[in-house]
């Protein structure tokens, strides 16, 4: 008797539903993070290895492939000298931005104190952030915590990004801590409660002229 072929996995809840069609292209593990990741800008495959611990290669390999084929990600090869792919979100990704946006202000009640297996990357904390940030400054704020740094853009007009790394050029720079993020995040504390506490430092760049 012939060996019949393998199945395809099941991707779909075959319900007509926007929400349920939604959660067919972003509901399997790992990919609303991997989405997180490429919100902060093109990555390498081995930068989204490094920073999503605990994610297998097979697993990673595997997530980029469905989000390709579900049109949130695209690859592309870098212009020489550097022989490399990167990963990067299309329009339909971005767009899952203020979904994130929404899990985190979500999930920030349940954001105690690290635990001891918790891995932590201070980019992580730009997404809640925003939140507190915005109304306050205006244009590219550069963020440094202990963990590291990144930036976040807030337009007049609403739109919001962020990077990882430091920012060419800031309109502003805030130091703090995980713990005051969090207390951010969470609406515990304002961003004007956290400075005049000493939790936060918020600078404004003066321009030149």
């Amino acid at each position: 008797m012939p060996r019949q072929p393998r199945q395809p996995r099941r991707r779909s809840y075959d319900q007509y539903c926007a929400s349920s069609r939604a959660l067919d292209a972003v509901g399997d593990r790992w990919t609303l993070l991997i989405v997180r990741e490429l919100l902060a800008g093109p990555r390498r495959y081995t930068d989204l290895h490094a920073d999503l611990p605990g994610v297998s290669t097979d697993m990673l390999a595997g997530r980029l492939k469905d989000m390709e084929g579900a049109g949130l990600v695209t690859r592309r090869r870098l212009p020489p000298p550097v022989p490399a792919y990167v990963y990067e979100l299309t329009p339909r990704g971005r767009g899952l931005l203020p979904v994130l946006r929404a899990l985190a202000d979500w999930g920030a009640q349940d954001l105690d104190a690290p635990r001891p297996t918790d891995a932590v990357r201070a980019h992580w904390f730009a997404i809640p952030l925003l939140r507190a940030l915005e109304g306050v400054v205006t244009g590219v704020v550069q963020v440094t915590l202990d963990e590291g740094v990144f930036h976040v853009r807030i337009e007049g007009d609403g739109a919001v990004s962020y990077a990882d790394g430091p920012a060419e050029g800031p309109d502003a720079h805030l130091w703090t801590d995980t713990a005051t993020c969090r207390a951010l995040a969470s609406g515990e504390l304002t961003l004007a409660e956290a400075v005049a506490a000493g939790r936060a430092r918020l600078d404004r760049t003066v321009p030149a002229g």
